[in-house]
């Protein structure tokens, strides 16, 4: 396991020190889970399932089944994980539900990024738009997060509807955090204040979903619900971070995504941000190369701006803030009082999350 968020060292020490114990809490989420979220998928209609089986992985363009992946599973992990921690089945099988909506929704906001963003690929493979088209892409982008809400239903029945209302809640925070994303292009000046609410809001609020809904279906008292929640907050924070730094840092064969197709963009992701806000020479000549509209920027001008990203400090601020919220995340496991060997494994997955190669 790689770190673009390496620091001091100690985040890939940390990184290097979990990996054992993340790949099998991701490897018991991925039993759990696939099978559930394949026979939800499966209800679809059949012209948005082939769309919706092509985006996590399972088939190909044709329709013909492939061994590919739907990612990770780290939300599904951090519900199930959560729901382990705060007492529930070992098995985690009556959160099963809220993890598949967690990832129904996770998956659906990533179809609409990519068409928003322009991201051709997706996990090294073509983004759903790019293969299908960009109306295909967004009725199954709108498709799933339909059926998210139905997979939320499935849950325990005094469970449906505080989670459905904490699910569409979500829904509706990623949209805005979206939507502040997309206005953020337009603007000249940003505070690396107002760069964190908006990742609180995209990445940050489902994290906070995942973690809640865990707690919420062990039967979780408010007060734990609440910590399990502003763990996943927090995590969301940390996750952004990294996600930023190997959007201008990352090895594209472990990112599936081009390098410096951000910078290219001219995106005003937190690295740059900050970077643009130092006051530094370097930020000086960062604001000419930004301010200029109109092409993307070419390779030498890319390689430019991330050598200026650094210089003006945005690679180190990104890096210690992510180890930030990692520790602020990590105290609120802490508070929720969880069961010790399912703190470890949150723990490993908090760690891996910003300690990740991908």
């Amino acid at each position: 396991m790689t770190s673009v968020v390496s620091g001091d060292g100690d985040v890939a020490g940390a990184a290097a020190a979990v990996g054992e114990r993340s790949d099998a809490v991701l490897a018991w989420t991925r039993e759990l889970l696939e099978p559930a979220l394949r026979a939800t998928v499966a209800t679809l209609p059949p012209r948005i399932r082939q769309v919706g089986a092509f985006h996590h992985g399972w088939v190909d363009e044709r329709g013909e089944p492939v061994s590919g992946t739907p990612g990770k599973l780290v939300r599904p992990a951090l519900v199930l994980g959560c729901a382990v921690a705060a007492g529930g089945d070992p098995a985690a099988a009556v959160a099963v539900p809220a993890a598949v909506a967690v990832e129904l929704v996770h998956n659906a906001s990533l179809i609409h990024d990519d068409i928003v963003d322009g991201d051709a690929t997706r996990r090294g493979r073509p983004a759903v738009w790019s293969a299908f088209g960009t109306p295909k892409a967004i009725l199954a982008g709108d498709a799933l997060f339909i059926l998210a809400v139905r997979a939320a239903t499935r849950l325990p029945a005094p469970m449906v509807e505080p989670a459905v209302v904490r699910l569409t809640d979500t829904i509706q925070i990623l949209i805005d955090g979206e939507q502040a994303d997309l206005d953020f292009e337009s603007r000249t000046t940003l505070t690396t204040a107002e760069c964190l609410a908006m990742a609180a809001g995209k990445t940050g609020a489902l994290l906070e979903c995942a973690c809640a809904l865990g707690a919420q279906a062990a039967g979780a008292d408010g007060a734990g619900v609440r910590a399990y929640g502003r763990f996943g907050a927090h995590l969301g924070l940390a996750f952004q971070l990294a996600d930023d730094l190997l959007g201008l840092w990352g090895d594209p064969a472990l990112t599936g995504k081009p390098t410096g197709s951000d910078v290219r963009a001219r995106k005003k992701t937190l690295p740059v941000v900050a970077a643009l806000n130092s006051g530094t020479p370097a930020a000086a000549e960062l604001t000419v190369l930004y301010e200029n509209t109109g092409a993307p920027l070419d390779t030498a001008t890319s390689e430019r701006v991330l050598d200026l990203v650094e210089q003006a400090g945005g690679r180190a601020w990104a890096q210690a803030r992510a180890f930030r919220e990692l520790q602020r995340a990590l105290h609120y496991l802490h508070v929720a009082r969880p069961l010790p060997g399912a703190e470890k494994d949150l723990t490993a997955i908090a760690e891996l999350v910003v300690c990740r190669g991908h």
